[in-house]
């Protein structure tokens, strides 16, 4: 396991005066770079590779946002590593060890020469723990979405959304998705957030967000022109 410790900034609250999602999801990614960087891997470990991990489905419980100025702690771990894939717990918890915002995801391996999904090198086991899986649900194997569609104003991919493996970044795609309902009039429900990925979105690409129903919530499918997904975002209370 790696962790570190936070002080909720002014800056990552929303006009709640808490942490915002968007933020939340900040500090979860942040800490698996770190661990990275702990670990001598760095940002770019496998980019003299050809290589590079990509997250491909998160599934996110919010308990709590904390409040500006609060303490937190933020830790993440490797549960399950297999030349296919790596599975990924994250805890965001109060100063008092209390849960606040838990995290599964699914990763892989990408050829950044061939934009194909490789297996994972045998030294990438260092990120592997003995700690179990959050206990949290099942992550979803895919999204699927259903019902009429309501469009929500486009989006054009700008420099501000891409990480260093130049697309948008995973917490990004949450922050359109939101923004779509926002435009849209309708509150945005955060208990449960489940992010499933499938094609990368590059510096001027168009995003549409097509925003459907589902139970409890909102499925967010980001395409492009021709309606191929992006991503497809699922908020629910």
């Amino acid at each position: 396991m790696y962790a570190f410790q936070g002080r909720v900034r002014y800056s990552e609250c929303d006009d709640s005066g808490r942490l915002s999602l968007f933020s939340a999801m900040n500090y979860l990614q942040d800490c698996s770079t770190f661990q990275s960087a702990e670990l001598d891997q760095g940002i770019n470990g496998l980019e003299s590779r050809g290589l590079a991990w990509v997250l491909s489905n998160w599934a996110i419980e919010v308990e709590r946002l904390p409040r500006f100025g609060e303490f937190v702690r933020v830790s993440t771990w490797c549960y399950e590593m297999s030349h296919a894939h790596a599975l990924r717990s994250f805890l965001l918890e109060g100063s008092s060890g209390e849960q606040l915002v838990r995290a599964d995801s699914q990763w892989f391996v990408l050829d950044t020469a061939t934009g194909h999904v490789t297996r994972v090198p045998q030294d990438q086991l260092v990120y592997l723990s003995d700690e179990p899986r959050l206990e949290m649900a099942p992550l979803a194997r895919r999204i699927k979405v259903s019902g009429p569609a309501t469009m929500a104003p486009h989006k054009t991919v700008k420099r501000y959304d891409l990480d260093t493996n130049h697309h948008v970044n995973n917490a990004r795609y949450v922050r359109i998705a939101t923004n779509a309902l926002d435009a849209l009039g309708i509150d945005v429900p955060l208990a449960r957030i489940q992010v499933q990925c499938r094609t990368m979105a590059l510096l001027d690409d168009v995003i549409v967000p097509q925003v459907h129903a589902c139970e409890d919530g909102w499925d967010v499918d980001l395409t492009d022109k021709d309606g191929k997904t992006y991503a497809i975002v699922r908020l629910q209370k």
